[in-house]
């Protein structure tokens, strides 16, 4: 039998990121998402909108990345995974789920100016920038593609958004 989890949201943030570690070191943030969905309501013959809100967790670099440039009101867009947490209620002893987005990929909304009252003291990032991770789920570095009027300049030709990337584009490696 096939299976596919897949989801992609794009919303604004509910609250500030706040970015924990893992007893291991490993960066984790809970974000709130809310996002929204208009129609047109012919039998009442108007525009209705509705809002849903979603729990969404990042893991080490996203975590990081969401830590430093994201705030309260800021548009993210959000891949990821759906996963169902179970537990038991300790005051009524009843069993609870809760289903929650497990952030695979984030990228970055808007431009500095953009997000609501979040007052983010200052941390914005450039306008779509894009944080993809590595190749696995144990730490690896992923590739951070931000345009190069970030503030960040490591000389040169800034390959790499100037985030540790190599500081010359590699070389062609196409056969033809």
């Amino acid at each position: 039998m096939a299976s596919f989890n897949k989801v992609i949201l794009m919303g604004n943030l509910t609250r500030d990121p706040q970015v924990k570690r893992t007893p291991a070191g490993q960066a984790v943030t809970e974000l709130g998402l809310a996002v929204n969905r208009t129609w047109w309501d012919k039998q009442a013959n108007q525009k209705k909108e509705e809002t849903t809100f979603v729990d969404v967790t990042l893991w080490g670099r996203d975590a990081e990345v969401a830590g430093e440039y994201l705030s309260k009101g800021r548009p993210v867009l959000i891949e990821g995974r759906l996963q169902l947490d179970s537990w038991e209620d300790k005051q009524t002893g009843q069993k609870r789920n809760k289903l929650r987005v497990v952030c695979e990929r984030m990228q970055l909304m808007g431009s500095r100016g953009d997000g609501g009252g979040g007052g983010g003291g200052g941390r914005s990032a450039p306008q779509s920038d894009s944080y993809s991770p590595g190749g696995d789920d144990y730490g690896s570095e992923g590739s951070y593609s931000g345009n190069s009027s970030g503030g960040q300049s490591s000389g040169g030709s800034n390959y790499g958004g100037g985030f540790g990337g190599p500081s010359e584009p590699p070389a062609d490696d196409v056969p033809f």
